[in-house]
């Protein structure tokens, strides 16, 4: 098991991959006019790729036609202060193709809004890493216990 200078535990790619499957609702960081931009998406996992639906004139479709992006997933627990974070790096793409674009229809990938969502963007994972912010307990070291007696 790996930590990070910080102390956060440093995920394995599989365990980021198995993350990544547990949640539908994401992030993607892509530059829009020049200048960095975030939006919140529904993709699917397919295989090490992420899928996103969107419309064609879309600002989303428009930046991420063969560029670089970020993909993000998290979750946090404020009550009990535990929580992880997975980040992906790789080069979006527009799918063309009518096998692809057939294959891709078939996931089960649900946009929020329904209206001319036939527009397929494709991240593939080049850079995967994911940090966890508390450790499991069987993870964790131990900790002193309350003085007794006093």
């Amino acid at each position: 098991m790996r930590f990070d200078s910080a102390g956060l535990r440093v995920l394995s790619r599989e365990q980021c991959l198995a993350l990544l499957s547990s949640t539908s609702i994401g992030r993607i960081v892509f530059t829009d006019r020049a200048l960095p931009a975030v939006q919140p998406v529904v993709f699917c996992l397919n295989g090490e790729s992420i899928v996103i639906r969107t419309t064609a004139g879309s600002r989303l479709a428009s930046a991420t036609r063969d560029t670089v992006v970020a993909f993000e997933i998290d979750d946090f627990d404020p009550r009990m202060s535990t929580g992880w974070s997975v980040t992906l790096v790789g080069r979006a793409r527009a799918v063309h193709a009518p096998e692809e674009m057939a294959h891709l229809a078939e996931l089960p990938l649900a946009p929020w809004a329904t209206n001319g969502r036939d527009h397929f963007v494709v991240m593939r994972a080049e850079e995967i890493s994911g940090r966890r912010t508390a450790l499991a307990e069987r993870d964790a070291p131990p900790q002193p216990g309350p003085a007794l007696g006093r």
